[in-house]
């Protein structure tokens, strides 16, 4: 297949995949990429020719890049003597012990390379380990200190692996030397990253000061950072572009430039292309690695000389033994952190269970086994090279099934399982923090989440809608109110649980019943009255049948949203065909269809309104934004149902502007108010900003984008 039509193929099985993952929660989207490329692998017969030095230049310099511009600064600080114990020792004695282990249980596969394989494997996702830890709830000291090793040891890692690889191929070791060129690619490669993002971000800084502060051009400078400091480092100085990335990104969010108070939209810009960057990366790995398990099974399988069964057992051995040496790792860690500073955290074998599980492999690991050759020095095939490849699928594949399956059983609370490749949506993220902001640093003020907060200040916006509408601005009014009130719908749909949503939407749908049989008892009135003709009475009549009929179906039998989507996109489709198709002059059926519309929408409030004033019925009963939601609905149908619209578009359009400035300013004058009063944390009360920024900008983006034209 031609270069671009698989990049093309690769990046639209992303996006699927990540919509996929939004029905299939329980399985991690890595999972599901796999899966996909496993699919278009053998159904499509794809292939993708991969050489080592674009893969790591392409896919890992970005995204470790990446990892050190995101690690929190005190964090690293504060555990650094832990942290680099943990990527430089631990990863030692996983490849030393765990390839001699990995010989010694698999006999076939030789020594050298036993310890390239463990070696390959001791590098952890660090946004699959944050993301398990925290839902697990491990002790922040683990917390951060799994996090730092998981980024740091993709370094270590990738040069061990490096090493024991060329001991396999050239079948000579000579530890001096060995020794000697560690320290060299490894200082060289640090120093090397220092500096050449230092020169970085004083050519950008002197740029600033010249003027040439192009948000786009800074932007691409700094996308294109790691894979010149990468290239740089592996072909000028022969030293580790590894280390050099790492290290150039952990000091470039160190230095922390001037850009945050002299460009903030070059600090956001940059973070959300950052996001789409690695989102494609690490969802395309992978999707490789499914388009790379035939290939890299195929061989195991169809062999005679292995048995299938026994590699998939070799398979569980491999990881058990990464497994054990974690778990032992990191409970002599807190042993040794209890004897010394007598921790209130005693050790635990369940921490260290939840901390050794946690340690998910992922793309660097997939990056580094691609590169094994296939003959070594002398000509020969590379030993068991096949069955390397298997063993390093099944362990990425076993310990992701691990920690979607095993930790939420061990942990008191589930949150979702994510990986760099992962959607960039903050929805997770921010249900993550709202488990944790519901009460102080104290515990004991209760505060709001996000959602909560969110929407208190939509209602403050809402009212503040309500007070500047006019009759003259009636249309534009309705139509953001109703806007508004979808989105408090939606929140508070999420926010609710299964047994607080059951009620809701019972008392919703006797509402919207009721106001359907008010606007069909209309419908019926004005056919008989004449005031309407039988055909447009009928279609009209046709359409509440089907909105009652829908609502049914999404109370009692819940299905696929896209599907419910579809099937309306259908509806409606049919609808302007048929009234297309229709007999007559179709402007005025038109014409009476929307007279219906008004007369109907206003027998349905009516209709509401009689029913409230029932002696059995309790108006209290009944959820007061779900019936204030549904009679502006009302409202809006008969603004956009009038036919004598003598406003402009132009005006209409500044009427929404205008009404939509002040709401923006009610939305945030409520957020100064949750956080005074101490109701929403500053973190909350960042995001909501952010949000009411996004908004405040979007509306003068529009309106630059209408004077251009």
């Amino acid at each position: 297949m031609p270069i671009i039509e698989l990049v093309i193929l690769l990046a639209c099985l992303v996006l699927l995949s990540n919509v996929l993952s939004h029905y299939l929660v329980a399985i991690p989207v890595s999972l599901i990429q796999v899966g996909l490329g496993l699919g278009v692998a053998l159904l499509l017969n794809v292939q993708v020719k991969l050489q080592t030095d674009w893969f790591m230049l392409v896919f890992i310099a970005p995204m470790l890049y990446n990892d050190g511009r995101e690690f929190p600064k005190q964090e690293l600080w504060e555990l650094r003597g832990a942290i680099f114990a943990n990527a430089i020792v631990l990863v030692f004695i996983t490849t030393i012990l765990g390839g001699f282990l990995i010989h010694v249980l698999i006999p076939t596969i030789p020594l050298a390379v036993g310890i390239a394989l463990a070696a390959i494997l001791s590098p952890t996702d660090p946004i699959a380990v944050q993301s398990i830890s925290e839902g697990v709830k491990l002790p922040k000291e683990i917390l951060h200190l799994v996090s730092g090793e998981s980024l740091i040891n993709d370094a270590s890692g990738l040069i061990g692996f490096k090493y024991a690889l060329a001991a396999a191929v050239t079948g000579t070791f000579v530890l001096s030397k060995a020794i000697g060129d560690f320290f060299y690619i490894s200082l060289v490669g640090l120093a090397v990253g220092l500096a050449l993002i230092t020169v970085i971000q004083l050519i950008r800084d002197i740029l600033r000061r010249e003027g040439i502060n192009d948000i786009v051009f800074n932007v691409v400078l700094q996308i294109t950072t790691p894979f010149a400091i990468y290239f740089i480092a592996e072909e000028w100085f022969h030293a580790s572009g590894v280390v050099a990335v790492v290290a150039a990104g952990v000091l470039a969010h160190i230095q922390n430039s001037h850009e945050s108070e002299d460009a903030p939209e070059l600090r956001l810009v940059t973070e959300r292309v950052w996001n789409v960057v690695v989102y494609l990366l690490n969802g395309i790995v992978f999707l490789i690695l499914g388009i790379e398990l035939p290939v890299a099974t195929q061989a195991t399988i169809k062999g005679a000389h292995t048995n299938t069964f026994h590699a998939v057992f070799d398979v569980l051995i491999v990881w058990g033994i990464l497994l054990l040496i974690r778990v032992a790792w990191t409970y002599a860690y807190m042993l040794f952190n209890w004897l010394r500073h007598h921790k209130k955290v005693k050790p635990s074998l369940r921490i260290a269970a939840l901390s050794g599980l946690s340690g998910v492999r992922g793309a660097i690991t997939m990056a580094g086994v691609f590169t094994i050759p296939t003959v070594i020095a002398t000509g020969e095939a590379f030993p068991e090279r096949s069955l390397v490849l298997f063993i390093a699928a099944g362990v990425i594949i076993l310990s992701l099934v691990a920690a979607a399956a095993i930790l939420p059983l061990m942990a008191s609370k589930s949150l979702p399982f994510v990986t760099r490749g992962s959607s960039p949506d903050e929805d997770d993220t921010v249900l993550a923090e709202d488990l944790d902001e519901a009460e102080d640093a104290d515990g004991g003020l209760q505060q709001l989440t996000y959602k909560q907060a969110r929407i208190y200040i939509l209602q403050l916006a809402v009212q503040n809608i309500e007070e500047h509408r006019r009759p003259e601005n009636q249309r534009a009014a309705y139509d953001l109110i109703l806007d508004q009130q979808f989105q408090i719908r939606r929140l508070e749909v999420a926010s609710q649980t299964a047994d607080e949503l059951a009620p809701m939407l019972t008392d919703e749908l006797q509402l919207r019943l009721v106001a359907l049989n008010g606007e069909r008892a209309a419908v019926r009135e004005l056919i008989t009255s004449k005031k309407t003709t039988k055909l447009a009475g009928q279609v009209y009549l046709r359409r509440i049948d089907r909105r009652e009929q829908r609502f049914l179906q999404a109370t009692h039998k819940p299905g696929l949203p896209t599907l419910r989507s579809l099937q309306l996109l259908f509806n409606r489709a049919m609808q302007g065909i048929r009234l297309w198709l229709a007999p007559g002059d179709s402007d005025a059926l038109r014409s009476e269809l929307l007279n219906i519309q008004r007369e109907a929408s206003k027998a349905a409030i009516k209709a509401l309104s009689q029913y409230l004033k029932q002696a059995n019925v309790d108006e209290q009963q009944f959820d007061r934004q779900a019936l204030y939601h549904l009679i502006v609905h009302y409202r809006n149908r008969i603004e956009n149902a009038k036919n004598d619209h003598t406003l402009s578009r132009d005006d209409y359009e500044r009427q929404l502007h205008s009404l939509r400035i002040k709401s923006l300013g009610a939305e945030r004058a409520g957020v100064q108010h949750l956080l005074e009063s101490g109701q929403i944390s500053l973190r909350t009360a960042a995001k909501l900003r952010q949000f009411i920024n996004y908004s405040e900008n979007l509306l003068m983006l529009n309106d630059i984008e209408a004077d251009d034209e």
